[in-house]
Order: structure tokens, then sequence, then C-alpha cells
């Protein structure tokens, strides 16, 4: 079978989307042996598309994930349905531990799990994320043009979502709900004339399969065909809690990520990060590309690795007939009686 779970691997990826398949694709092709866990549970799932995506713009997201395990496995790797409920340091490497019980162990990791968006809790906005409950003008925003959109204030960049959402339709609303605006922010959204309304969003209206607005808790209903949400965004990264290596407050304030360098090293030896799971506001093109970068990154250093390997086994045996001449050379001394 292409993708049965062998005992050793010189890179485990854990996560199977855009950035983990990519970063599998890329260290397949240099002959590693690579295999992909993932657990079946895109962040992206609930929406139609996947937009930005120079030459699969409109692609479906599981039709891209389907195409690109076919990638991988055409380059040997391997691609494992399952969920990683732990990872530990083994030796020089690491032994992951799936949650039916396998095991694996690998030389470096390579997580790419990605987050979970945590909604505000507001009644019907989870079954209409991805749908018409939205939060990224960029990958969703053409498709909402010109038409009713409400902006819920969730989180720091709620105004600033409002003004994105602005270039896209002349009839923007900003909800309120809970967090108040600056005199700088009411003068903003005024300028540009977008409608301020007062009061907690307590539920939205749905008819037909479709979003009819936002109902207040004074049971005003404020009609909009779209809404968009700055959700609280958390890496999925509880399983490498046995290395020592935990979600940490993202900078920006919009939730956890595990914080890495440039290059995706974390500050665990041997653990790389690829994706939204360090880069929350990574839209699908950059987390395959980060996963790209990560994985030749993870290569050259499996590479130093090897290197000095070699020239450790090179140089043993040399070193080896040079103590034995020199033994010779000291019992010859001492025959002379040097």
């Amino acid at each position: 079978m292409t993708d049965r779970l062998d005992g050793s691997y010189d890179v485990v990826v854990i996560g199977g989307g855009a950035a983990g398949l990519s970063g599998a694709l890329t260290l397949a092709r240099v002959r590693r042996s690579v295999v992909v866990l993932d657990s079946g549970a895109p962040r992206n799932a609930p929406a139609e598309g996947v937009h930005g995506l120079l030459a699969r713009e409109g692609i479906r997201p599981a039709e891209l994930l389907e195409r690109g395990r076919t990638e991988v496995r055409g380059y040997g790797g391997r691609v494992v349905t399952g969920e990683v409920a732990a990872a530990k340091r083994d030796d020089d490497g690491f032994t992951v531990t799936l949650a039916d019980g396998r095991t694996v162990r690998a030389r470096r990791l390579l997580v790419a799990t990605g987050l979970v968006d945590e909604l505000p809790d507001v009644p019907g906005l989870r079954e209409r994320w991805g749908r018409d409950v939205l939060h990224c003008p960029y990958c969703h925003g053409w498709e909402v043009r010109d038409r009713a959109i409400g902006v819920l204030a969730s989180g720091p960049f709620s105004v600033h979502q409002a003004l994105l959402f602005r270039q896209l339709s002349a009839d923007v609303t900003y909800f309120q709900h809970t967090m108040a605006l600056s005199d700088e922010q009411a003068e903003q959204l005024a300028a540009r004339k977008i409608r301020v309304v007062d009061g907690e969003v307590t539920s939205l209206k749905v008819a037909d399969d479709r979003l009819v607005g936002a109902r207040l808790g004074d049971g005003t209903l404020v009609r909009r065909e779209a809404l968009a949400v700055s959700s609280r965004m958390v890496a999925r990264a509880g399983f490498l809690a046995a290395l020592g290596l935990r979600p940490a407050a993202h900078p920006a304030g919009v939730g956890e990520h595990v914080p890495s360098d440039a290059t995706g090293r974390t500050d665990v030896p041997g653990v790389w990060v690829a994706g939204n799971v360090t880069d929350p506001a990574a839209q699908v093109g950059a987390a395959a590309a980060a996963g790209v970068v990560v994985a030749a990154q993870i290569n050259a250093d499996l590479v130093a690795e090897e290197t000095r390997r070699a020239v450790a086994a090179r140089r043993a045996p040399f070193s080896a007939r040079s103590e034995a001449a020199l033994c010779e050379q000291v019992v010859g001394d001492r025959r002379h009686g040097l």
C-alpha cells in the first residue's frame, strides 16, 4: 500500500493542508523519506472555493488538497489519515503518537496543523461561517461585492476590516456589538460613509438558506446579505506540549500561534512550523510558499548533520591508525633505551 505507515522517516509532516503538502512535496523531490499525517479537518472546508491562488483561482478546497496529496505520492511521499495525539523527544529524533495508538519516528518534524477560528458567541454565526459570514476581503470579498455588508465588531482590527470591505461595496454597516469606538475610529467610519449601529447583535436571521440580517437585543433587524467577523485564531498545537512547545499570544492580539524565526525554526531543535499555525493571517498561497521555504531549511539542516557524521566517520580510521603508529613508536623507543 502506498500510504501505509512505516516505522521511521526523515521528516514527519503533521498537517496536510497547503503548507504541509507543499513542504512534503519539496522534501520528497529531494529524495527525503516523508509522511504527512492529516486529521482531515481543514480550516477552509466550508468555503466554496479558494481565491487569490494563481492558476487555481476558485478551486474547491477538497480538490486542491486531493491534487496535492496525489503530487506528494507521485514522488514517493506518503499521506496517512490520522490525528496526532503527542510528540516527544526520542534519542536524536522524535516519536509521534497518533490517537489510535500508532507510532512513527522522525528525524525532524514539520508542524503545519493550522488553526481553529473561535467566533463570537452569537447564535447562527458558526453555521454560516465560510458562506455569508466571512472574515477576509481578499479571500471572499469579490463574491460579496456591491452587496449589503455588515461588519461585526469582534477584534482589534474590526474597524480596519470595515474599511477594507468598504472598498468592495458602498453599503457597509458597522455593528459596535460589545466594543466601543474611539473618536478617531468613529471619524474614519463617518468619512467613509460607513453606518454605525449601536447595540449588541444577539442572533442572525436566515431565510431560504441565505443571510437576511443581524438582529439586535431590542429586536431590531438590520438587513445584511453578508457579515464580516474577526475570529480569534488559535493554533492547533496541543500535542507539542511534551516537547515544551506551546502556543503563545500573537503580538497583533488576534489569538495564539507557535512562534518561530523567519525560517520556521522553533525554540525546540528539530521542530519547524509553517502556515497558519505560526502565521494566522497567511492565505492559502502564502501558507503553501511557507511550506516550501521551511522544507528547504529542514533539508539543509539534515544535509549538515549527515555531512558532519560523514566527516567524523572519514576521520575515524585515520585517527585509529595514527594512534597505533604512535604506540609502535613508543614501544620501539623503549627497546632502544630512548
